[in-house]
């Protein structure tokens, strides 16, 4: 581990990440002046951005591409019915998440995850010209068909294949080697459409996992009753793509960070930030095309489904909160909490702390901690600008995906979602949770 380091976050890059977020501060302290503290600051402009940009990337490499935003990537109505205007199905994980993309007047959505319990099926039943549904079991195949029998409604589905047959990962989809036995046993099933086929690979820094998997899948395929084959309409090949800056950790989580902590070592200075770097989106397309290309069968002509989150949503979301206590010139407390992104982010993802009312590239060591009655509610352990007092607005940005899905109702309120509508400032809205 010590003889291959994570490697550093470069001073060159922080510092010019940091200086777009300065640059913009007047936009920030308007949303503070108009709406108070702690905020979500839902960046439309960007969102709408990250779209085109995935749209355009993959409908450049694939001639027949449909994605679906993973709305458990950040729940935020707005940031679902965003994407349905640019374009997007949505990808959703539960009869909560279904009645959303319902509600936000999505026409293509995938219904996908485990343990579907039959009101949830019977929602899906309800609104199958809309809805596909990924099957995770050959018992859930089963229920599904009962439910629809019982309305007298065909439902189009697909089967999620298993990625990982060991360990935790295993809780999802069905073994590669029972794909054969699922398209045999859904003939018997008169109420299902089987038309497809989807798997899912998290956390890609490159897409070398998905690659491999698709080898498999296509050694799966080339086995699969030719007539069963011919069915096949689509191909969902998930999201996991990981943002273009790469993930960005504090000392402590990195490999050697870990071993130092485990030895009672000091896991390393606050000023050293790591980076794991990924490939660009251009790369992703393209490789996935070509692993298409020489694995499947070449027969097959299929819709390509994908299912991009973080990638799509992690820029889309900010969090602004203020100083109310400054207990020591290395230590202050906000007037927020990390319930607000659900859990102890901070202590192994770094993100700059930038103080927008004292703005500067100067990064200083301070304990920026949350207002929660726990110790783990920590913002960051230094900040970027001259000076920290109470009073001031600080800016946690990019923190669109797996933050606001995951918050708590945890002993504090949580931050109002104001939608930034750029150059025109915030758009106006009710007093209620977003304005």
């Amino acid at each position: 581990m010590l003889k291959q380091p994570t490697p550093r976050l470069e001073r060159e890059e922080l510092e010019k990440y940091v200086r777009g977020f300065i640059d913009r501060r007047a936009a920030f302290l308007q949303l503070v002046r108009g709406h108070g503290s702690p905020l979500y600051a839902l960046d439309k402009s960007s969102l709408i951005a990250r779209g085109r940009e995935f749209l355009g990337v993959f409908r450049e490499k694939f001639s027949d591409c449909q994605p679906y935003y993973a709305v458990k990537s950040n729940n935020h109505p707005e940031i679902a019915r965003i994407l349905v205007g640019e374009g997007y199905g949505l990808d959703v994980s539960s009869g909560e998440e279904l009645q959303t993309a319902l509600d936000c007047g999505a026409t293509a959505i995938i219904f996908s995850g485990p343990g579907k319990v039959d009101s949830e099926l019977e929602l899906a039943v309800e609104n199958s010209g809309s809805v596909t549904v990924m099957l995770d079991s050959l018992g859930e195949l089963n229920r599904l068909e009962r439910v629809a029998a019982g309305s007298r409604q065909p439902v189009r589905a697909g089967v999620r294949v298993t990625t990982v047959e060991s360990g935790i990962w295993r809780k999802f989809g069905t073994p590669l080697e029972k794909l054969a036995e699922f398209f045999q046993e859904a003939e018997q099933c008169r109420h299902i459409q089987l038309r497809g086929i989807q798997f899912h690979i998290s956390w890609n820094m490159n897409p070398a996992n998905q690659v491999q998997f698709l080898m498999r899948l296509g050694e799966a395929l080339k086995d699969l009753n030719p007539e069963h084959r011919a069915r096949i309409e689509f191909l969902d090949i998930g999201g996991g793509y990981w943002p273009p800056r790469g993930e960005w950790l504090q000392s402590a989580a990195t490999r050697e960070g870990m071993l130092h902590t485990a030895l009672a070592n000091a896991a390393g200075s606050p000023f050293d930030h790591y980076k794991n770097a990924a490939v660009p989106l251009e790369l992703f397309a393209g490789q996935i095309r070509q692993a298409l290309k020489e694995h499947l069968p070449a027969e097959m002509q299929f819709t390509l489904f994908c299912e991009p989150g973080r990638w799509l949503c992690h820029e889309a979301m900010h969090i602004i909160v203020s100083v109310v206590d400054r207990k020591a010139p290395d230590l202050v407390i906000t007037d927020a909490g990390t319930n607000a992104v659900g859990w102890e982010r901070y202590e192994s993802d770094y993100f700059p702390v930038i103080n927008l009312t004292r703005p500067s590239l100067r990064e200083n060591e301070c304990l920026v901690a949350g207002s929660l009655c726990t110790p783990h509610d920590l913002w960051g352990y230094t900040y970027f600008g001259d000076d920290i007092q109470p009073g001031d607005v600080l800016l946690i940005p990019h923190q669109g995906a797996y933050t606001y899905s995951l918050r708590q109702h945890f002993i504090k309120p949580l931050p109002r979602v104001v939608v930034m509508n750029e150059p025109g400032g915030p758009a106006p809205g009710p007093a209620g949770e977003t304005a």
